[in-house]
């Protein structure tokens, strides 16, 4: 193994894709290139082993409900090697239902409670007849620095013990509309409702990402 390439997981990235979030691994590429790293994506898919030591880096995109409740059924054969990647400090983007399954459960619109993997703390539940659609604007105090997106959830996420919001809202909605947190940190997992993608516009969040996975393959 040589630590000028990035393997990359993409985390059921055939079934879910709905806006586009395969984005986020274009942009990441594109930076990690400019710093010499060579980015190698692997697709881990459904009847398909994730083996967390091969890999430096996951992500997981937001599909519809159908796509999701399929990825529910199966990723719970994966659990326990994702929650040993996560624990083990694996650096992981999970973007809207990616995010709501690294949790303990969500709720579908249609009112079906859909397994998580439980490797995070937060659940998510369902609005009737409303979805939290617009332009987001969040600041993250640790690092001070302000993100920006594109929400589109129906969900709604309230996080558990551990887990501290990846920023606090200024603009929309974010999380559940309540308590003005969007998204999670979790050792060195980053969950977020932003579509658009993510990474598109927010290149300080990208260097944040690469120099997380550069940190921890350092450690190996």
């Amino acid at each position: 193994m040589t630590n000028d390439k990035i393997r990359v997981c993409h985390l059921y990235g055939n079934l879910l894709n709905t806006y586009g979030d395969n984005g986020n691994l274009l942009i990441l590429e594109y930076f990690a290139k400019k710093r010499g790293l060579d980015f190698d994506i692997q697709l881990v898919s459904i009847y398909e082993d994730f083996n967390a030591d091969n890999f430096d880096f996951v992500f997981f995109g937001g599909g519809q409900d159908y796509e999701q409740q399929i990825v529910s059924r199966d990723i719970q054969s994966k659990k326990e090697a994702l929650i040993h990647y996560i624990e083990n400090d694996g650096v992981f983007l999970a973007i809207c239902g990616g995010f709501q399954l690294l949790g303990e459960y969500y709720i579908s619109a249609k009112g079906e409670k859909i397994e998580g993997i439980h490797a995070l703390p937060h659940y998510t539940v369902s609005q009737d007849n409303n979805r939290f659609i617009g332009e987001v604007e969040i600041f993250n105090q640790e690092f001070n620095e302000t993100y920006y997106g594109f929400e589109n959830h129906n969900g709604m996420t309230y996080l558990g013990e551990g887990e501290r919001p990846l920023g606090q809202v200024k603009v929309g909605y974010g999380n559940n509309g309540k308590d003005q947190t969007e998204g999670v940190i979790y050792k060195n997992v980053i969950g977020s409702y932003f579509h658009g993608p993510l990474l598109s516009r927010n290149e300080n969040l990208t260097h944040r990402i690469l120099d997380m996975i550069v940190a921890q393959k350092a450690k190996v």
